[in-house]
């Protein structure tokens, strides 16, 4: 019984002592091995490792892409108005040994990458103006007046390219500033979440893009208007040419009948000179005389011999 007692307390220490030699290195991490704080080794590679127990301390990183957000920070442009920016940043630790004499923990890491990332945006803003970095109006063709859009069917907004510019400046000089101090990462990328005006002059600021809009609307419709009126103009003037070739036309017409007509009545009037007469006097009496009418005219009036007489007057 004693034996087994004893046998059982060597397998016990036995399996401890195995359980803090060995380590496993997950495929998402890098370890180092520290002896009395001082880095005696590296494993860059998954799987099992043996190390010196209650003597060695593992210490696990990440070797996949971290991210940096950082909380986002009032900052000035070109113009003295401060921006509410939120920025984030990636990065990959590439040298474990030199990121733990540097950084120590992740931790610090994001709290410091953060700061400088933020410091040199920070730079970067004050040397623009707010369109170039919020990027506010839509780009418009001068041309046809239409937004103009990405191979995506997106509308480009003014400042998208200078928002890239500035990013990629800022990445630029975050990586320099870690390769000077040598962190042991790699800077991936540095993004913009959100740009926007603070909340006190949020009210202000939409006052004037509403006055900036009501101005382009104004300067639209004034073109508009007088595209409308040359328009009306042009319709006008082909009106006139149409009603001075259409009178023109009608007079020409009235005309020819009239002396179609007078040619026809002289023709007649040759042929039969009394018919005409006597035409011309029904005309007259149906012109001057009518019901309940009474006419008073000498009997010796050309007149009345068509009502005196049935038959022919005499010639005179």
């Amino acid at each position: 019984m004693r034996n087994l007692i004893i046998i059982g307390i060597v397998i016990v220490v036995g399996l401890f002592v195995l359980r803090q030699s060995l380590y496993v290195v997950d495929v998402t991490e890098q370890v180092i091995i520290l002896r009395f704080g001082e880095v005696v080794n590296t494993r860059l590679s998954p799987g099992l490792n043996v190390k010196l127990p209650f003597v060695d301390d593992v210490v696990r990183l990440d070797k996949r892409i971290l991210r940096i957000d950082a909380p986002p920070v009032s900052m000035p442009d070109q113009d003295k108005e401060n921006l509410v920016i939120d920025i984030y940043a990636r990065y990959r630790i590439t040298d474990p040994v030199q990121f733990r004499k540097t950084l120590q923990t992740e931790d610090t890491a994001r709290s410091r990458l953060g700061d400088i990332v933020t410091s040199t945006l920070r730079d970067r803003v004050a040397l623009r103006d707010r369109t170039e970095i919020i990027g506010a109006r839509p780009q418009v063709d001068e041309a046809t007046g239409n937004p103009i859009v990405d191979d995506e069917g997106l509308p480009l907004v003014e400042g998208q390219e200078t928002r890239t510019q500035i990013l990629d400046e800022v990445l630029a000089a975050v990586r320099e500033t870690t390769q000077r101090d040598n962190f042991g990462i790699d800077m991936i990328d540095v993004r913009i979440k959100r740009a926007d005006f603070p909340d006190a002059v949020t009210a202000s600021i939409f006052t004037r893009m509403r006055a900036e809009r009501n101005r382009i609307a104004a300067g639209f419709r004034a073109e508009g208007e007088e595209e409308e009126r040359k328009i009306r103009a042009a319709t006008d003037r082909d009106r006139d040419v149409l009603l001075a070739e259409a009178e023109r036309e009608s007079n020409k017409r009235r005309g020819e009948g009239e002396a179609q007509a007078i040619s026809l009545l002289a023709e007649a009037l040759n042929k039969d000179p009394e018919l005409f007469a006597f035409l011309r006097s029904l005309e007259s009496y149906q012109r001057i005389i009518q019901r309940q009418d009474t006419v008073i005219m000498s009997s010796d009036a050309p007149l009345f011999d068509y009502l005196s007489s049935p038959e022919a007057p005499s010639d005179r």
